[in-house]
């Protein structure tokens, strides 16, 4: 038994070793796994002149909608957040500016190609459906459409975060009964970067009011939708529409956008390459 089983194994690593030898050198890119993300990324690529995807493959694309692959790229499907923690171990990653932001890399500076700021991306507010007109959700609107929050945006990101509201308020809707709100609790949960940091300037503006803005950071795609969906928080400020609409399709939920915040250009970084050019070269 012993001696079937040491040959066996010498056979696997044989087997193994010609495959690798018989392997064409090629570049690796590390994509986000979950479905707009990678589709987003894909596009990019596209964009870039690197793959060519399917007639209507749209948002929703993924690695098997790419119809024409000339500088056989292989692709590595990561979760989003992981994506700067395995950048070092490929030759690219397309990583959310979020993500990117979190880990010390400068979307602006770092990316060697990055998506148009302004795009079907924009990252919203999502509330569950029919609470879009209460006031408690119009006043954290309000206070979210801010020149106080574009400002802040502008001022911290410089070009990583863009803000996308057309004409920035002064944090508060006319149409509020703010005194009735006055002592209430909003909950609302966020990623921690970019989400978290501004919602701590609308939590100034609420608190003018005197309204408490309590903010809960979730570092999951998953958890806050959940938690608007029951009822247990507010809102959710983390994503963009084309995912919440995917995310309501596949789990049945009854969530929409109260509001569109800001976009966060998906980028691509350099892991074993510092330029693009490598790609072109293999």
């Amino acid at each position: 038994m012993k001696k079937w089983k040491a040959l066996l194994v010498t056979a696997v690593l044989a087997v193994a070793t010609l495959a690798g030898c018989g392997k064409d050198k090629g570049i690796t890119i590390a994509v986000p796994n979950d479905t707009t993300n990678e589709a987003r990324a894909l596009l990019l690529l596209e964009e870039l002149g690197y793959i060519t995807l399917k007639d209507g493959a749209g948002i929703t694309a993924t690695v098997r909608d790419i119809a024409e692959n000339p500088y056989n790229i292989s692709f590595n499907e990561v979760e989003a957040a992981q994506l700067p923690n395995v950048l070092k171990d490929v030759d690219y990653a397309v990583i959310n500016s979020n993500y990117a932001i979190s880990a010390d890399i400068n979307p602006v500076k770092d990316s060697l190609g990055i998506e148009g700021a302004f795009s079907a991306y924009s990252n919203i507010l999502a509330v569950k459906e029919g609470t879009e007109s209460t006031d408690k959700i119009k006043a954290l609107v309000a206070a979210l459409e801010s020149k106080a929050v574009a400002e802040y945006i502008e001022k911290t990101y410089e070009g990583a975060v863009v803000a996308v509201v057309e004409e920035p308020g002064d944090g508060f809707d006319a149409s509020v009964d703010y005194a009735a709100l006055a002592g209430t609790k909003i909950f609302v949960a966020a990623s921690p970067t970019p989400h978290a940091e501004i919602l701590k300037v609308v939590k100034d503006i609420l608190a003018e009011k005197n309204i408490t803005l309590d903010i809960v950071e979730y570092t999951d795609y998953v958890q806050p939708n959940n938690v608007v969906e029951s009822g247990e928080i507010d809102a959710n400020y983390f994503q963009h529409k084309p995912y919440l609409d995917d995310f309501n399709k596949e789990n049945g939920t009854h969530l929409v956008s109260a509001a569109a915040i800001h976009v966060e250009p998906m980028g691509i970084y350099g892991g074993k390459q510092t330029s693009l050019d490598a790609i072109k070269e293999q």
